[in-house]
């Protein structure tokens, strides 16, 4: 278990972090000045190694003095770092990148605590605060990516400034600047926000994510457990992973993400930081990781090439526009597990979805052979003007069959466009129907 309630993003603040700071870490015990000797034979041992490599190296290298750090910068720049300059490569890689990462804090208004249902009275809210009053609500990562007109952009994932009141980002000098929000989409989990430009001089170099190989170093740079700037290593563990994800929450599948698949580790607070490659270029974004019982070393990022197209549209239009149906679903087979049918058997068999059954239970009226589609929950916008109402069984768009919402989503926002005119066949009350209507854009209304 780890110190939020959320596993699977990684943003919720936890008091214990701020302790963490005036407390003894565990297992890093305390040593009495006695148990130094074999100690300071081994410091000793090590300091006279270490002198006699650098002056070696001062020899060979011509005695110009350069420090290594300052070689090493310069060489992972023109991409010429030997394989053998592994620690001087990472030095300077990270070099490159962490002064354009942030921390973003999301503040939120405090409110009342629930004190249960018929108690009659109201909870204190927590350190004395007034209801309404913003209090950090979560903290998450950003990397800055460009800077233009006086004002500096920040990438980040779009569940990181989420419901937020306020927005902030802390730079790696711990300063803070108010943050404004330029867009963000929750499909691809993506944000951009605009803070102030001044002083900000180093912008991190987006890579090009499909040269990527399996077992390529790469670093993971951000603010995990709300620790401020922090960095971790590990390599790709596969370069394309699709995964599918819950956009509502609800643990039910609804999109299918790609991303990279690293053993970097990603804990929570790296949301929206920048994953690197050993030339300090920012070759995806940190966006999520497995948090289970056994599950170790596995962290999603979302590649850099992936990334950059979602951030031009919302640089330019602070969304993405995308075609919209206008309904909220149930995927069918959902709907026949609320309703304790076992499935795929007996409905082959012409049981347990016969109209009646479905009529008696308030659910959709269908012949027992359609046992897959989506059902329609409501109906707003184009598809409402269409004559699509609640219960109604959506099986295909086009000629293109659809099982699932995450088919729906995906043949739609995939295959049509804003204003293109597509096709749904549904089925109500048993029979099989079809309207054909416009795609259009969703309203700020309807978002």
């Amino acid at each position: 278990m780890g110190l939020f309630d959320d596993e699977f993003y990684s943003t919720r603040i936890s008091r214990r972090t701020t302790k963490l700071g005036r407390q003894q870490m565990p297992g890093f015990p305390l040593r009495s000045r006695k148990d130094w000797g074999a100690g300071r034979l081994v410091a000793v041992s090590a300091v006279s190694g270490a002198a006699i490599i650098v002056a070696l190296t001062l020899a060979l290298g011509g005695g110009d003095g350069k420090p290594a750090s300052v070689e090493a910068l310069s060489a992972a720049a023109t991409g010429l770092v030997a394989p053998g300059d592994a620690i001087q490569q990472t030095v300077a890689a990270s070099a490159k990148v962490r002064p354009a990462v942030v921390s973003i804090v999301n503040e939120q208004a405090m409110q009342l605590p629930d004190s249960g249902e018929g108690s009659g009275d109201e909870l204190p809210l927590p350190d004395g605060g007034e209801e309404g009053q913003l209090q950090p609500a979560s903290v998450g990562s950003g990397v800055i990516f460009a800077k233009k007109d006086g004002k500096a952009y920040i990438i980040t994932n779009n569940h990181v400034i989420e419901g937020a009141a306020s927005l902030k980002a802390v730079m790696i000098d711990g300063e803070s600047r108010p943050a404004k929000l330029v867009g963000g989409d929750y499909i691809t989990d993506l944000a951009v926000l605009e803070i102030d430009g001044k002083g900000i001089d180093t912008i991190a170099k987006m890579g090009d994510s499909a040269k990527l190989q399996s077992g390529e170093m790469v670093m993971a740079i951000g603010n995990p457990l709300g620790l401020g700037d922090s960095l971790s290593m590990g390599i790709v563990s596969k370069t394309k992973q699709i995964i599918p994800v819950s956009l509502s929450q609800d643990g039910n599948y609804d999109w299918e993400q790609e991303v990279i698949q690293t053993d970097a580790s990603i804990n929570q607070g790296n949301s929206g930081g920048p994953l690197i490659d050993m030339k300090g270029e920012v070759i995806g974004i940190n966006s999520m990781k497995i948090s289970d019982v056994g599950v170790e070393g596995v962290g999603f990022a979302i590649p850099s090439n992936n990334v950059m197209p979602i951030v031009d549209q919302l640089m330019n239009q602070g969304k993405v526009p995308r075609p919209y149906l206008g309904v909220y679903t149930l995927d069918l087979d959902a709907y026949f597990a609320q309703q304790g049918f076992l499935g795929g058997e007996e409905e082959s068999e012409g049981e347990g979805s016969g109209e009646s059954t479905e009529e008696e239970s308030g659910g959709p009226n269908l012949p027992a052979d359609v046992t897959e589609g989506v059902i329609v929950l409501e109906s707003v916008g184009p598809a409402m003007e269409a004559g699509l109402q609640f219960n109604d069984v959506i099986t295909k768009l086009d000629d293109q069959p659809i099982r699932s919402t995450m088919e729906l989503r995906k043949y739609l926002y995939g295959k049509k466009k804003i204003g293109d005119k597509i096709e749904v066949t549904f089925y109500r009350d048993g029979k099989q129907q079809s309207a054909s209507f416009k795609l259009e854009d969703k309203t700020e209304e309807e978002e």
